[in-house]
């Protein structure tokens, strides 16, 4: 049986030029995490690397690795010695020419629990995603593992409500969301608090709507894609941090600086969870015989 309660660790960091070196940053936190608590751990999108998407270089597609590949068997021997769940945000090779912005789950005895391709992918300044990734054809899922049943999502796909709502009626009780997201320098000082207040508020939404617990994990500091001895033109992107883990009613239980790396710990209680979804039944009341057109790109 799954337990009542459960900690969760968000790893929040910032990222070198050296996959190999990023990589055991992440087991090192990895480890201090489950130190503090943590039975739960996710780490933030593409840790592996500085975020390569800031520019379009065919070069940058041998960072990519297959699942299960070299990484998976380094994380899956941890999570294992560790006795942890552990999402991890890699990019994968799943073919020549075919590519996946992926998340893997691994449960606590080491064993790979199943993988979730992203499915909204950007194409934006300094984000061009649509260059290197596949959209996901997995679809929305959730995992089974022995903290019970979890889901993630990765990054661009915590603006879309449909993503939170399809894994959470599959019965997960916690969202993780895997990000690399932050401010284009230039436009820092108009736009940036409201970026990041509808990012916050955004992603709090999907735990009240479904009566969940979501844990966001970004990476920070200023980036300019210092990969494989280049890197994009211009100021970079600086990552805002804020990772944070809010409970089924959107109240923040643990929240990350803008600037810092960190480990967050929180919990997961069940109780509260039910007590939440019977106070404020929105599943309950949802009008299945009513949402037809929501598969359209417009109603006209």
């Amino acid at each position: 049986m799954p337990p009542d309660k459960f900690r969760v660790g968000l790893i929040q960091m910032s990222m070198t030029s050296d996959p190999v070196k990023n990589l055991q940053r992440a087991i090192d936190r990895i480890h201090k995490a489950t130190a503090q608590g943590a039975q739960v751990i996710c780490l933030p999108e593409l840790f592996q690397t500085q975020y390569f998407c800031q520019r379009e270089d065919a070069a940058l597609f041998d960072l990519a690795e297959p699942i299960p590949g070299p990484t998976t068997n380094h994380l899956s021997a941890v999570a294992k010695q560790l006795h942890i769940v552990l999402i991890a945000s890699l990019f994968e090779k799943r073919a020549p020419g075919v590519y996946h912005n992926t998340a893997a789950i691994f449960d606590a005895d080491g064993s790979l629990r199943g993988i979730y391709r992203k499915m909204h992918i950007p194409d934006d300044p300094l984000y061009y995603e649509k260059y290197y990734f596949t959209p996901g054809d997995l679809g929305f899922r959730a995992f089974d593992t022995g903290a019970g049943k979890i889901g993630t999502l990765v990054c661009w796909d915590q603006w879309y409500p449909e993503g939170a709502r399809v894994t959470a009626l599959q019965g997960a009780v916690l969202l993780f969301y895997p990000t690399a997201i932050g401010w284009h320098p230039a436009e820092k000082a108009e736009y940036g608090a409201a970026q990041h207040d509808a990012w916050r508020t955004i992603q709090r939404a999907h735990a009240i709507a479904n009566g969940v617990y979501v844990g966001v994990v970004n990476r920070v500091g200023v980036e300019n894609g210092d990969i494989l001895g280049k890197t994009a033109p211009g100021a970079g992107l600086e990552f805002w941090g804020g990772s944070f883990l809010c409970d089924p009613f959107g109240r923040v239980l643990a929240e990350a600086s803008h600037d810092k790396e960190e480990i967050l710990i929180g919990e997961v209680d069940m109780k509260v969870l039910e007590d939440t979804r019977r106070n404020w039944p929105f599943l309950r009341d949802r009008r299945i015989d009513s949402y037809a057109p929501i598969t359209n790109r417009l109603i006209d």
